[in-house]
């Protein structure tokens, strides 16, 4: 924005007759990451929750076959309906067979990586999936991802802001954690069967490295009772996008991915200087996670709260229920990010096709604004909003 541009220069907390320079310690770097909260906004005002955390700031677990880092409500306490985890697999590296009370959603970042999963009639399923693939696994079902030759890095999401990474069903845990006698009754086999079962399941499981697999049709196992009917997999980057102006968007929920039948999402990417328009969704909170340029997000809380945060990629923002808010991509490349939503379906509210679905005697007896104004109201959904031409 113009009027920020000499206060940016010198990233000092001063705009035209308000502020001050900083007398006392500062940790630049952050400063010049969050400008709009150094230099707030004058339509910002009232208190709001901190509805920003970056991955970059959050615990790193590091394993032989990789690492993750977990953003949950202990470290974004407003985000109570989803959490995320940030998973690097090397080529071949297991994250380990498991399973957990919560629905796990994943958006493949970069590489490759083979997933497995069985459902309780006894019908497994297998594939692979690469860069803009989705997969859901429903709660309580057990699975395991695998990078392939190029190793992989993905984001997951679950859907509930109380997970843990740290705290799942893990198959060599249990068996650690079973009678000898136990698991020889169970398999049918001796109990020195289970000698090498590994005992320091922290440090030599959950994540850990492995052989690249070979071909899927050779890897595959055939299950009596066929295969999952419902494919938890998805192909989000073959989806055709919705197209418009300043960039365009992909949904997926329960509609064209079944398997995901507690979490919605849409992959939106905005030009330099658009917005996602102002709007608002009526069905959930939105949980944001930002892959790549530069935005700003203002939350309008209602009660003449707002408050606006900066963001780019690796970081996480969060909408809670209803708030109306925009996302600007401040940045000279596109704005790519991700909206998820603890919903089966996707829905949003534009504001600007409400106001021109309404009357307009009475959009403008509240707003003062001139038919001119009126006139430009769109009857469909603008989705992204451009900058007006110049004539």
């Amino acid at each position: 924005m113009k009027r920020k541009a000499q206060a940016l220069a010198s990233m000092e907390p001063i705009f035209e007759n308000r502020g001050a320079s900083i007398m006392g310690p500062r940790n630049i770097p952050l400063e010049n990451e969050n400008p709009d909260q150094l230099i707030s906004p004058s339509t910002d005002a009232g208190t709001i929750p901190n509805l920003k955390f970056s991955f970059s700031a959050a615990r790193n677990r590091l394993a032989e076959g990789g690492w993750a880092r977990e953003i949950t409500v202990r470290e974004l306490p407003v985000a109570k309906t989803m959490a995320g985890v940030n998973m690097r697999l090397t080529p071949g590296g297991i994250r380990e067979m498991h399973w957990h009370k919560e629905a796990e959603w994943g958006f493949m970042l970069a590489g490759r990586a083979r997933i497995t999963a069985i459902d309780p009639e006894g019908r497994n399923f297998i594939d692979d999936v690469g860069v803009g693939d989705l997969w859901n696994f429903p709660k309580g079902i057990p699975h395991s991802i695998q990078g392939l030759e190029e190793g992989c890095e993905f984001l997951l999401v679950f859907d509930d802001g109380h997970f843990s990474e740290n705290e799942t069903f893990l198959l060599s845990d249990w068996f650690v954690h079973t009678p000898k006698e136990v698991l020889a009754k169970n398999f049918g086999v001796s109990e020195s069967a289970f000698a090498k079962v590994p005992k320091d399941v922290e440090h030599s499981r959950w994540i850990f490295a492995g052989n690249v697999p070979g071909p899927i049709s050779k890897d595959a196992v055939k299950s009596p009772k066929g295969e999952i009917p419902v494919k938890y997999s998805y192909r989000l980057s073959s989806q055709k996008p919705i197209k418009v102006e300043g960039g365009e968007v992909r949904i997926v929920d329960s509609k064209n991915f079944p398997a995901a039948t507690t979490i919605a999402a849409a992959l939106v990417e905005i030009n330099p200087g658009c917005i996602r328009e102002l709007h608002w969704h009526p069905n959930e909170d939105e949980w944001q996670y930002f892959i790549s340029g530069k935005g700003r997000m203002t939350v309008f809380a209602s009660g003449g709260r707002a408050r606006t945060f900066n963001y780019q990629g690796g970081d996480v923002g969060y909408v809670p229920f209803a708030m109306g808010h925009y996302v600007e991509n401040i940045g000279d490349e596109p704005l790519r990010f991700l909206e998820v939503f603890r919903s089966s379906y996707f829905a949003d509210i534009s504001l600007n096709q409400w106001m021109a679905l309404t009357p307009p005697e009475l959009v403008q007896a509240h707003l003062n604004i001139d038919k001119q104004t009126l006139a430009a109201l769109r009857k469909d959904k603008p989705v992204i909003a451009s900058p007006k031409r110049k004539s």
